[in-house]
């Protein structure tokens, strides 16, 4: 394809970025390796290929491909990890499980409106795969009484799946694509903050949340009577003092960052800066120690960088602005060319990593309309929250899917 796509007048810089787009994207599409693992080799194969006279005429400066893992982008979201990791450690988040179970009664639509409701604003804080597994578990004893051909039961592992999806829209933390979309818009010189994110991606969340629970309970639970989750015969724990003194002090942190992060237009804090709330005073009042730290995603940060890395490849070695030029002829409508994008984007991330594609659509969508780049960045960052169609498009749908309680169809 390179050799193909190719045209005389590129440099050895561009050619060598050519191949690298186009052969790190046929490794996500395929999934041959594991997706971190081309993060990994995109600012490998950038660093050498890029930066040493023996590969390339005019060698540069590698510290822009190699320090993307100091971006403020992973600092953003090794925050979301640690308070993520505490407050599953301190048992924070089952409580809010449990009170949504005792508040939903036992009308169908309304504990599917609860489990939705509790899954949507958890997706916004902490990883949806981890939110979809915690509410899934909770809510097994329900789906294994209700069996297979429960139309209750397809309803209710369908809606976790779909909240966490929709709800990571909410925050610049929700998924890696939000994280992505403000890297690049910070690098090009634009203004995105926490609070500013929230006001679009949270109505887009709570919308389309909403939406998708008023479509569940018409096809699953219109004629559905009362079911019981059966929670008051769960034995009563005492639970020790440390352990309540813990996690006081998880919530006290959860709520300084989150105070913090809605109130940067007011002291001027960075949401990166903020993160540094949560990983410096998690570790030093004992509630993360060193095996809690190597058990967070490492995985989805290298693949960030990795991501953020290629983005910049294709800035800087002026590939997209060539082919943005190209495009930009067409005169396509900008508002055609949002929606162009936006269903480009859906499409590609229920077939690949929505991260990845994001990294690939969001500096390409920016150089063709550059003064519309805070609309495009957002438009595809919300829309690769949108793998829904398929069990192995994200991982909360395969967590749904590996219950056995629900058929692929």
């Amino acid at each position: 394809l390179t050799w193909l796509l190719k045209e005389p007048s590129f440099t050895q810089a561009q050619v060598s970025v050519l191949f690298l787009l186009i052969f790190s994207v046929g490794l996500w599409l395929t999934e041959a390796v594991p997706p971190f693992s081309v993060g990994l080799f995109i600012i490998a194969f950038l660093a050498y290929s890029l930066g040493y006279e023996k590969f390339t005429d005019t060698p540069v400066d590698i510290k822009i491909y190699v320090n993307t893992f100091s971006n403020s982008v992973i600092w953003l979201m090794l925050g979301g990890f640690f308070l993520a990791s505490a407050m599953t450690k301190t048992k924070l988040d089952t409580d809010v499980i449990k009170l949504t179970m005792k508040v939903c009664g036992s009308n169908p639509k309304w504990i599917l409106f609860g489990f939705m409701l509790v899954t949507m604003v958890f997706s916004m804080l902490i990883s949806n795969t981890a939110t979809t597994a915690m509410v899934i578990a909770s809510l097994m004893p329900l789906l294994l009484k209700l069996g297979k051909e429960s139309a209750v039961g397809k309803g209710l592992i369908l809606g976790v799946p779909i909240a966490a999806t929709t709800g990571g829209m909410g925050t610049i933390i929700g998924s890696p694509p939000n994280a992505i979309a403000v890297g690049a818009l910070i690098d090009a010189g634009h203004q995105m903050d926490f609070v500013k994110w929230i006001f679009y991606g949270l109505t887009v969340a709570v919308v389309l949340t909403f939406l998708s629970w008023c479509v569940l309970v018409k096809l699953f639970m219109k004629n559905a009577g009362p079911v019981s989750l059966d929670s008051s015969n769960s034995p009563v724990t005492v639970i020790p003092t440390d352990f309540r003194i813990k996690r006081l002090t998880v919530f006290i942190i959860l709520l300084v960052t989150l105070v913090l992060w809605l109130t940067s237009p007011i002291h001027f804090l960075t949401a990166s800066a903020v993160s540094a709330v949560p990983l410096v005073f998690l570790p030093l009042a004992g509630i993360l120690n060193g095996e809690d730290i190597r058990a967070m995603g490492w995985d989805t940060l290298i693949l960030v960088a990795g991501g953020l890395a290629l983005g910049t490849g294709l800035q800087q070695t002026g590939l997209l602005d060539l082919y943005a030029g190209r495009i930009a002829i067409l005169e396509v409508n900008h508002v055609v060319f949002f929606f162009l994008l936006a269903y480009a984007t859906m499409f590609f991330s229920n077939i690949m990593s929505n991260t990845a594609t994001a990294t690939v659509l969001i500096p390409l969508g920016m150089a063709i309309l550059p003064e519309y780049s805070t609309e495009i960045a957002m438009i595809i960052g919300l829309s690769a929250s949108t793998s829904l169609f398929l069990p192995v498009s994200t991982p909360p749908n395969a967590i749904a899917y590996s219950t056995g309680l629900i058929d692929q169809k």
